[in-house]
């Protein structure tokens, strides 16, 4: 989950000023002007209905009212005003961008898949807007179950039909800003599958182009349950950019799903 913020708080520069580079790896990540946006703020609202029963719809409004101007699309912005919003069937990267928290919290993966569809669902209830979540939530719960690249690439193939084979050079002189969980998600799961740590994951998905923020998330959400480390100096900067509140739900997560991973740069 931390990942994912990460992801998004690094990209946030990136969004409207694309950094098209074959050199991801000279990407900075920590500049002053980065800040969370509403895939952090969703990615929280999950986490915390998983903490409060499983209640997404009501996790998903609570959090968007609380930061009603953190960058939401038209339609999530007047589906959590209304008094009792209804799915919109989606197909965009939003529902992509906050499951995360779906992917450390159970045991099996046929239970990571059933959360990460209702998940969706409360919004995203098109079938392209439920896959994009499915598949990001099944590529962590592998990768923190060390599966290898190799195997998460092949499940996701097999169980998605994304095209994982695309070479990233290519796609990045014709990419561009796409909020489809189609557009976004395989570039950023292929991202992750090309990187050699996390930081390099970020830079790549940020390299790319389009939505930034948006793909370095779901990138990061990947690339930490695979590598399980975070550097100390880019984990310190993330948490002083997101807020009080927002830490009181990462550490309850972090405590009750995951210590036994061992990973120590969540705040204490």
């Amino acid at each position: 989950m931390y990942g994912a913020l990460a992801g998004d708080i690094c990209g946030s520069i990136y969004e409207w000023n694309n950094r098209k580079t074959e050199t991801p790896e000279k990407i900075n990540l920590i500049d002053d002007e980065c800040q969370f946006t509403d895939d952090s703020v969703l990615t929280i609202g999950v986490a915390d209905a998983l903490l409060s029963g499983g209640d997404y719809k009501a996790g998903i409004v609570t959090w968007a009212r609380k930061y009603p101007h953190s960058g939401y699309g038209g339609s999530f912005r007047k589906w959590f005003k209304e008094e009792n919003p209804q799915p919109y069937n989606s197909w965009g990267n939003g529902s992509a961008m906050r499951v995360s928290p779906v992917g450390w919290a159970f045991g099996t993966l046929e239970e990571t898949l059933d959360a990460a569809k209702k998940s969706a669902e409360v919004t995203h209830n098109h079938p392209e807007g439920i896959k994009g979540a499915q598949a990001t939530a099944a590529a962590i719960f592998l990768a923190r179950n060390g599966k290898s690249k190799a195997e998460i690439k092949e499940y996701v193939e097999k169980e998605f039909a994304y095209n994982l084979d695309e070479d990233l050079g290519e796609l990045r002189k014709t990419y561009t800003f796409d909020e489809s969980c189609q557009g976004t998600v395989p570039p950023a799961i292929m991202a992750f599958l090309v990187s050699n740590d996390f930081v390099h994951a970020i830079q790549i998905a940020i390299s790319l182009g389009g939505d930034t923020d948006t793909l370095a998330c779901i990138t990061g959400s990947i690339a930490e349950a695979f590598y399980k480390e975070i550097p100390a100096k880019l984990a310190g900067f993330i948490n002083a950019k997101i807020s009080g509140d927002m830490k009181q739900v990462i550490k309850r997560f972090h405590e009750k799903y995951l210590q036994v991973f061992g990973l120590d740069y969540y705040i204490k």
